[in-house]
């Protein structure tokens, strides 16, 4: 009969370090690598080569003083030969960043810090040091920082080898911004996310790729973006936009839900293959700018409501054989309640000839909100299958359609007769 494996801590101690070191390379939890000094005394000498490590928000939900927690995480971090990857969700002081540091700065490649500088006017006035203490960690990759206070620039030198820089939830001055990225020239991924405050920056960074900002406020941040080697962009609340050097950009999206896009300067977009327009109003010219200039465009999402430099304004008319004429490579195009309307206007289809055809279009998302001038959004849903002979599917959305009104009685009518006579292509949601 086979005899049963018992666990015993000598089973544990006998383990071959391959196999060890494979354990404590894939626990990154606090708790856990502390629970492994508990095993046995080898097991407690082999967590000095511990490289990532992560302290959750609940690490020290018992302990009152954040001077304790700060002694504990010392005594943890001081213990390993080389740490790579420090994440702190825990709450901590300054003056426990800048020791922790002092022992994992040469090695150190990860940083990430929920700094919490923004919950208090106490920890205002601590706040930006927090951010200085960071500087000494020249070696870092990667960083990630969310509650931000950073009304003054941050006493930094230069990160040399950084390439990722994250800053979630943050409020800061645009000198204290545009001096912080400027030590970090060699960035290839930047993201901004619900950034207070900016009012009007310049970044020039040769190596960027990727580039995601947020700017939270009025919607009338005055954005200028040097970045020869982009390739994704996404922008959310400027009012003025200004890349020159875009050879490489395959992906942008610009979105403004709390102001108005008066200007976007786009040098080159040939490369561009996905396109995203949101907001409540942009300029006319703002918006035919940048469809002129993405004629290569696959993919286009469009939900703007609104035109006008001023006032707020109906889109005007755009003709439907033009616009597919003047984006040929077009494959997947998704158009909310006032592009459609403007496609849908009386002259918009009188151009319609026999060898007219949508030539990659394959998809098609269609938002629709009134049940006003249903015949001209029928002739235009009836047209897209026709012309668009590769078109695999058709999705139409209704909302907020007042159901107590005849006309939007009959218009859901017909679309419902369109779904059922090309049901293999036409969805309704």
């Amino acid at each position: 009969m086979r005899r049963r494996f018992r666990f015993s801590y000598s089973n544990m101690d006998s383990l071959p370090d391959a196999i060890l070191q494979y354990i404590l390379s894939n626990l990154t939890e606090a708790k856990d690598v502390a629970s492994c000094n508990c095993v046995s005394k080898r097991w407690k000498e082999s967590t000095d080569s511990v490289k990532s490590i992560k302290f959750p928000r609940n690490s020290f939900e018992n302990i009152s003083d954040v001077t304790v927690s700060d002694a504990i995480v010392l005594k943890m971090i001081s213990s390993f030969h080389r740490l790579e990857e420090l994440v702190l969700y825990c709450p901590f002081t300054s003056k426990g960043l800048a020791s922790w540091l002092a022992h994992v700065c040469q090695s150190l490649k990860l940083l990430e810090l929920r700094m919490d500088n923004l919950a208090s006017e106490e920890v205002l006035v601590e706040g930006p040091l927090k951010l200085d203490c960071i500087g000494v960690a020249k070696g870092l990759e990667t960083m990630k920082l969310w509650g931000v206070l950073m009304m003054s620039p941050p006493k930094w030198d230069l990160f040399p080898n950084l390439r990722c820089l994250e800053i979630v939830g943050a409020r800061m001055d645009d000198s204290a911004l545009s001096n912080a990225l400027k030590a970090c020239p060699n960035l290839s991924s930047l993201l901004l996310l619900a950034c207070e405050g900016v009012k009007s920056i310049s970044i020039n960074l040769p190596y960027l790729e990727h580039c995601k900002l947020d700017f939270y406020g009025q919607g009338n941040t005055l954005l200028s973006l040097t970045a020869p080697l982009i390739v994704s962009l996404d922008v959310q609340g400027c009012s003025w936009i200004s890349v020159p050097e875009t050879s490489f950009l395959k992906n942008l999206s610009i979105a403004n839900v709390s102001g108005r896009v008066y200007m976007v300067q786009f040098r080159n977009l040939s490369s561009l293959e996905s396109l995203s327009v949101r907001g409540v109003q942009w300029c006319w010219d703002a918006l035919t700018t940048i469809l002129e200039q993405a004629r290569d465009v696959k993919h286009l999402f469009m939900k703007v409501e609104f035109t006008g430099n001023e006032a707020l304004q109906p889109f005007p008319e755009i003709d439907f054989v033009e616009f597919f004429k003047n984006h040929p490579k077009l494959q997947k195009f998704d158009i909310h309640g006032a592009m459609f309307a403007a496609l849908c206007q009386k002259n918009s289809l009188k151009k319609l000839e026999t060898g007219f055809a949508i030539q990659c279009l394959e998809e098609v998302v269609i938002t629709v909100r009134s049940p006003l001038n249903a015949e001209q959004k029928m002739n235009t849903l009836e047209s897209l299958v026709k012309y668009a002979k590769g078109l695999k599917r058709m999705v139409i959305r209704v909302l907020r359609m007042k159901s107590n009104h005849s006309s939007a009685d009959d218009f859901c009518d017909d679309v419902c007769k369109f779904h059922h006579m090309n049901r293999h292509i036409v969805h309704i949601e």
